[in-house]
Formats: structure tokens, sequence, C-alpha cells
């Protein structure tokens, strides 16, 4: 009499048919789970236990916001990294040679506005140099970080990025501050989920209304935590020690 399994009895062919069945579950998740942890992925943070942090800032659009916020980080003696867009930096090349001038950190959000994942690597890399070209020709600068375009990326955007020696940088700490939720929204949100090796996202296009009137509070608030700022290169530097 063949052995009962569940509530059915199962002959021998069975029983191999159900080991077969099993086999191939079991190797199709655990490809899928391999290919999942073998994605690429952007920088988001620097794992680490000292208290530093890189303040990050993306610019698009306008040039009423980036100077008072150029103004409140000299105030405060912070070196920043900007991420500046290539026609921005044609458009108002006074503001990117300040930046420069102060000491913070020059690097890339792109060319056009759009979600470079939805394009060929050739496309990508046109849109990454475009906007190389630009920074250089204003700042004299060769970046080679970038922030995409509303953080969109794939893998062939990483690999395409890596390609022409560009490493892709995101963020774990966003202050929504493009969103203009309050001032005190910004600064409680960059409070609670600031922590050690954190690449915070704010911005200083003339779109964001309440940066500049809530910088210097995220700014004393993360001082009162005992936290030091760093650019994102330097804080990439902690990561190899």
């Amino acid at each position: 009499m063949p052995k009962m399994f569940g509530f059915y009895a199962l002959t021998p062919r069975a029983k191999i048919v159900l080991v077969a069945l099993i086999s191939v579950v079991l190797l199709t998740t655990g490809v899928m789970y391999v290919q999942a942890n073998h994605k690429l992925k952007p920088i988001y943070e620097v794992k680490t236990d000292k208290k530093v942090v890189a303040l990050t800032f993306d610019i698009s659009w306008g040039n009423n916001t980036p100077m008072p916020v150029v103004e409140i980080l000299k105030q405060n003696q912070i070196r920043s990294t900007f991420f500046l867009s290539g026609p921005w930096v044609k458009q108002y090349p006074e503001v990117p040679q300040r930046i420069k001038q102060d000491g913070h950190e020059i690097s890339s959000h792109g060319y056009r506005h759009i979600n470079l994942s939805t394009l060929s690597k050739a496309e990508i890399k046109e849109e990454i140099m475009k906007a190389h070209s630009n920074i250089k020709e204003i700042t004299e600068v060769d970046a080679n970080l970038i922030r995409t375009p509303n953080g969109d990326y794939n893998d062939q955007v990483i690999e395409a990025a890596h390609e022409i020696n560009y490493e892709v940088i995101q963020w774990s700490v966003d202050s929504l501050d493009w969103m203009n939720p309050g001032v005190n929204s910004i600064v409680e949100r960059v409070s609670k989920k600031v922590h050690p090796g954190a690449i915070i996202l704010m911005h200083a296009s003339d779109t964001c209304k309440q940066t500049t009137e809530a910088l210097p509070l995220v700014i004393k608030n993360l001082k009162d935590q005992g936290y030091e700022f760093v650019t994102v290169s330097e804080l990439l530097q902690m990561n190899s020690q």
C-alpha cells in the first residue's frame, strides 16, 4: 500500500513527479533570489560608526535660492556636495563658480531632467557627458559623481555611469523640502532620520520655497546631535577605511 501524503496516497511515480516539481520551484526561487541580490544599486549611505553626514543639494532651476544656501553654509563653515544640472550651470555660471570658490564639491545632476532608465545605454552616456562638459567649461571641475534626475535608475543606468567613470549617488535621508511641507516638517524629518554615514537630500532650486529658512535649523540640530559635515567624496573614502 503506498504511503500517505496529506489526505492522498502517493504512488511511486507520483512521488517522483512531486520531487521534480519541488526541485524546479526551489531552483527558480533561488535564481530569482540571486538576481535580486545582484541587481546594481547606487550609493545611498556609507556604513560607519563615526557621526558624520554628507549634506547635499540638487539644483536645476532658478538663481534666487542657491546663493542664500551658499551663504548659510559659509556662515556655518560647512562644505557640502552640490549636484548641478548641465543647462542650469550654463545659464547661471556665476553661481556654480561661487560654489566651487567656497570649497564645496561639484557634482552632476544630469542634463535633461528626464528618467535615464527610459534611454539606451548610449543615450544615457550622452546625457551624462553633456552635463559633464558644461560643468567642466564653467567650473573647470571634472565631476565624477551623479545624482540622476528624479533619482531614477536601473542596472543599465549604473552600468553606463560606471563605464564613463561616474558613481551614482542617492540618499538615505530625504528632507522632502521639494514638497514645501513646512519648515518644522523639514527640520523634524532630517532630525529623526539622520544616522552615521547618511547622505542627506536637500534642494537649492527656486521651486523649494522653505529650504533657506529650514537649513540653519537643520544644521544646528545636527550639530547639537554631535554630527560633523563632510562631502560625499569624503564620506565614500571612509567606506574603504
